[in-house]
């Protein structure tokens, strides 16, 4: 009894150890990886929002995490630009490397070559990422993505571009499993659209509402997409374009941020929704500079005056790749 008593204890040390140190292992691979992967920020340009390329007389990334100067960042990544009084505002999600959760930052340029980071403007006990700024009325706002709050949150700028507070819960009340990722909303035909992503369920999701911040309720087209890892998730700002709505959508299929996809909306109304995948191949896709070797997942495109358009994009490096 006494010899098969001390069998199973020395069984039991040893699976615990083994276990010990896999996990060990998995957590220092981790670590590895956090600091192999880097998301930084660059700019391409194009004809179209649909067709980008990096542009001549910008040397990319034009943000990464060593500019970051108030704390520790990790990486840069979902840039959303806005300009105001001839200022233009680059917002960002900063990964706060001591926290481990992602807070909102942004940048200025007078040109949209040269860019200065200014510091942290959004930061709450969960994690942050995202930063859909648009305006509306002529007041600012701002739609991040805060899943972990089990929200969808409209924050409104008290004091352009630093002051930023709760304005308004758009959608709430859902489980983890609920759809609160990456929130991309657009005013179409005097009614407001907000597309929301569900990771567990790998679902597109449309919600509706006559006022910004009136009562939304749920498209009957809703959920768009299902168990659909390439098209379900929003990956930039929906935008108007040649009398059509286009959304972006980013593929995670072969790893998370791979690439780019757009859809034109064709049918968009209160109770009715279609659209069609552009033909092309996606808008960006990672692999083509060492910046962004390993992926691309966000897009935020711009009209200039020139009819050109300028589009706000991020890569993430491998920095094994090009060690």
């Amino acid at each position: 009894m006494t010899a098969l008593l001390i069998l199973a204890i020395t069984a039991a040390a040893i699976a615990i150890t083994i276990h010990i140190r896999r996990r060990r292992k998995k957590l220092r691979n981790r670590k590895i990886r956090r600091y192999r992967d880097i998301w930084t920020i660059g700019i391409y340009s194009g004809p179209t929002p649909f067709k980008l390329a990096p542009p001549q007389g910008i040397k990319n990334p034009i943000l990464a995490p060593e500019q970051v100067t108030d704390i520790k960042a990790r990486f840069v990544a979902d840039p959303f630009m806005f300009t105001h009084k001839g200022v233009h505002y680059l917002f960002l999600e900063v990964l706060n490397d001591e926290r481990n959760k992602g807070e909102i930052g942004y940048a200025t340029s007078t040109d949209l070559k040269q860019w200065t980071y200014k510091g942290i403007v959004l930061k709450e006990r969960f994690h942050l990422s995202y930063p859909y700024v648009f305006e509306y009325n002529g007041e600012q706002y701002m739609l991040p993505e805060g899943a972990k709050s089990r929200k969808v949150t409209l924050y409104k700028a008290e004091r352009f571009p630093d002051i930023w507070k709760k304005h308004a819960t758009l959608l709430g009340s859902f489980s983890r499993k609920g759809p609160l990722g990456d929130p991309s909303i657009i005013l179409h035909n005097s009614h407001w659209y907000l597309f929301t992503y569900a990771g567990k369920t790998r679902s597109l999701h449309l919600y509706t509402s006559p006022e910004l911040t009136g009562s939304w309720s749920e498209h009957p087209a809703s959920p768009i997409l299902t168990d659909d890892i390439s098209f379900a998730r929003p990956g930039g700002r929906v935008l108007a374009y040649k009398g059509n709505i286009y959304r972006y959508a980013q593929d995670g299929k072969g790893g998370y941020g791979k690439r780019v996809w757009a859809f034109r909306i064709t049918t968009l109304t209160p109770t009715e929704y279609r659209e069609e995948l552009l033909e092309g191949g996606p808008v960006i896709e990672g692999g083509h500079e060492q910046w962004s070797n390993a992926g691309m997942h966000t897009v935020d495109p711009h009209l200039m005056p020139g009819g050109t358009w300028l589009a706000f994009v991020d890569g993430l490096e491998n920095r094994e790749k090009t060690a």
